[in-house]
Order: structure tokens, then sequence, then C-alpha cells
């Protein structure tokens, strides 16, 4: 039997599984929180900008500050220096007034010597005869006494007057120059005032200009950073909407998730206490010919299912098989011609001779569990078929096959070879058999 035993390892059904599914409900909540942490790390980031964002308004709004005052400084500034020409411009006024009421009393004083020019022509030719030919001084004539008489008396009415005048025509001329050369320094000092007061105007009016030009540009790149701001604000609360909104499906498909967690154990509970149910009125089924699959789990079913035939057993798992060797299965005595039946539900995974053991199948009952069946003479199966429990394999022969010829046994009567395996290794069949072996009815079915 050494290679049949190889055979029933080596061959599998050709059967439908159920792929283990990924929870939908979990599914969506990974998703979710993936989605959470990234409108998370979005917001931080959103946060970071609107923090940048606040220092670049912090800061323009002082450079704007600064700009104000420094305007308003340059606006004093030129207000002083247009005070300053406002001044400048009366002082020249006034030294043009004054330059005319000196030129005025000019003209006058010339007037008044132009006037007295014949007087004081005879006046100075009488010196003049008087300094050439001075009288005498102690002997004159009469003539002459008279002369130096009459000139005596008009100089001594004259000259004192011409002297006052003199003096004071002197003292006005000598004034009128100083006043000119004062004027004229002041003039030009007037003048060098007029252009640094234009200058420092111009500068004045060139630096307001810029701090104007800057002070918009501040003004602009201030009303563009609050729109940023605005709008990362905006952003903001709509990430924490969203984040919020997220958290609140999270929970909901997690709430979802321990339902469902909780409904899955419920319907296995009820799943159990069924399969429990089953198990108890499986002995008296009646066999459910449209299942696909088996309706319990094979290591579930020690105690309740039947042989595959009724006979009598001849020799038992562990027993000598003739050959020296122990037997890994059991081996049942039948009558001529008696059907096979599966004794549980599962899959054909070998249906055909095998070498002088006649016809032999192999059935895959879940659970890395195999049932093998040898010694029939006619099959009625073929291999990836689904059986169920009592479903008909097979016919039994008139004697036994030459493979079974090796077994000392006493009897020519046909023998079927029964075998268990799991897990590629042979179990002791007999703690599958039910006690009672009266009936035939299948013992697995609900």
């Amino acid at each position: 039997m050494v290679h049949l035993l190889v055979l029933a390892d080596g061959i599998h059904p050709a059967r439908a599984t159920d792929p283990t599914e990924t929870d939908p409900v979990d599914t969506s909540a990974t998703v979710l929180e993936q989605e959470q942490q990234a409108s998370r790390l979005e917001l931080q980031s959103v946060a970071d900008e609107a923090a940048l964002a606040a220092k670049a308004l912090s800061a323009l709004e002082s450079d704007i500050a600064a700009l104000r005052a420094d305007q308003r400084e340059l606006d004093s500034r030129i207000a002083e220096a247009a005070a300053r020409r406002a001044e400048l411009d009366q002082k020249i006024a006034a030294g043009e007034q004054s330059m005319t009421g000196l030129s005025e009393r000019q003209n006058s004083v010339r007037l008044s010597l132009i006037s007295r020019r014949s007087v004081l022509a005879e006046i100075l030719a009488a010196l003049q005869r008087i300094g050439r030919d001075p009288p005498p001084a102690l002997l004159v004539t009469p003539e002459d006494a008279l002369s130096s008489v009459r000139s005596a008396i008009l100089l001594g009415a004259v000259v004192p007057e011409i002297r006052a005048e003199t003096e004071a025509l002197a003292a006005d001329l000598k004034e009128l120059a100083t006043l000119r050369q004062a004027i004229a320094a002041e003039r030009l000092a007037l003048a060098a005032a007029l252009e640094k007061n234009a200058e420092e105007e111009q500068r004045l009016a060139s630096l307001a200009s810029e701090k104007a030009a800057l002070q918009e540009e501040s003004s602009r790149r201030l009303e563009r950073e609050r729109q940023r701001a605005e709008a990362l604000s905006v952003r903001s609360s709509e990430l924490e909407s969203v984040i919020a909104t997220l958290a609140d499906e999270i929970v909901a498909l997690n709430q979802a998730a321990e339902a469902a967690r909780e409904a899955e154990q419920e319907r296995q509970r009820q799943l159990a206490e069924r399969l429990e149910r089953a198990r108890a009125f499986a002995a008296v089924a009646v066999p459910d010919k449209n299942r696909i699959m088996p309706a319990y789990a094979f290591s579930k079913l020690t105690g309740t299912l039947f042989p595959p035939t009724t006979g009598e057993t001849l020799r038992y798992f562990g027993a000598d098989d003739g050959t020296g060797h122990t037997l890994a299965g059991e081996v049942l005595a039948t009558e001529k011609g008696a059907t096979v039946s599966a004794p549980a539900d599962g899959w054909i995974a070998y249906a055909g001779p095998f070498r002088s053991y006649g016809q032999v199948v192999i059935i895959d009952t879940g659970e890395n569990h195999h049932v093998v069946l040898a010694g029939m003479e006619k099959i009625k199966v073929s291999a990836g078929r689904f059986v169920v429990a009592g479903e008909p394999l097979a016919t039994m022969g008139q004697t036994r096959f030459a493979g079974s010829a090796a077994l000392s046994l006493a009897s020519e009567r046909p023998t079927l070879y029964i075998e268990i395996r799991k897990d590629g290794q042979p179990v002791d069949p007999r703690s599958w058999w039910k006690d009672d072996m009266s009936s035939r009815k299948a013992s697995n079915d609900t």
C-alpha cells in the first residue's frame, strides 16, 4: 500500500475556495485616517505659512509706520524750508526798500548841492582870491579894507553853514556807502541762502517722493499679505472643518466596524450553535444533493460517520499487514457487488485504477484530510467532482484484487481498503466511525 499512500499525498482537488477579503469598513476607515493625517499635515503647513504671513504683516506695518513718521518729518522740514525762504524773501524786499530810500536821499543831497552850486562857486572864488592875494596885515587902503570887511562878512555868514552842510553831506555819503556795502553783502548772503534753501527743498522733495513711493509699495504689499493671510485663514478653517468631518466619519466607521464585528461574532456564535444542533441532527438528516462545499469541518465529525459500505472488518489500523509492516488503514470484507458510498462530503482528488489494487478513489474532505478507498471494481465518479456523504462512488467486484492477496486473509470475499490521512500522515479511522453500524444514513448532512 506504500505507492497508494504516495498517490494520496500527491493529488489535490480542483475545488473553489473563498479568498479572505479585506473588511471594506476597515479599509474605508484606514483611507479616512490617511486623509485626516494628510489634512493635518496641510493644516500645519498652512499654520506655518499664516505665522510667516503675520510676521510679514507686522514688519510691513512697522515699515509703513516708520515711513509715515519719516514723511511727517520731511513735511515738517519742507515747511521749515518754505518759512525760511519766505523770511529771506522778506529780508531781500526790506533790503531793496532800504536801498530805494538811500538812493532817494542821495538824490536829494545831490540836488541840494546842485541848487547851491553858484553860492559855493562865489565862496570858492573868494577863498581862492584871498589865498592868492591876502589883505595887508597893518597898512591897508580904504578900498582894501572895505573889500576885506565885505569878504570877512560874507565868509563869516556862509562858511559855517557850508561847513555844516558839508559835514552832513559827508556823513550821508559815508552812511550811504556803508549801507550799499551792507546791502551788497546781505544780497550775497541772501542769494547763497536762497540757493542752499532751494537745494534743500529739492532734496526734501526728492526724499518725500521716494518715501511716498515706498509707502505706496508697502501699502500694496501689505494689502497682498492681508489677502494672503485671509486666504490662509479661510483654508485653515476649511481644513479644520474637513478634519472634524473626517474625525466624525472615522468615529462612525469605527462604530460601524465594531457593530459589524459584534454582528460577525454573533453570527459565528449562532453558526456554532447551528453546527452543534446539526451534528446532533446529522445521524437522521436527509443528504442535500445541492451542496458544493462540505457542510461541516471534517475534524468536527469524529464519531459521526458511517463506513463506506457494510461488511466485516478483517484488519484494523496498526495491525500486521502480512508483509512485515503495520497496516496504515483498515480492511473491510464486503458482499459481492456491494455499493461503496462517500463517508463524508468532499472533492474527488483521484478516481481510477492503481496497479493491482483495483479502482481507487481519494476524497479530499478539507482541513488537509483525505479518505483513500481501494479494491473496488467499478467507479461512478471522476476527479474534480464534489460528492456528499452517502453518495455512491463505486461497486465491489466478485473477489479480492491481487493487491490485497499479500494480506494473510482467510476470506476470499471482496475487500475494501479504507485509509484516512491528515497532513499526509495516516490516522486511525475508528475514531470517525459511529458506534451504531446498523444504519446507512449519511452522518454529516443537515
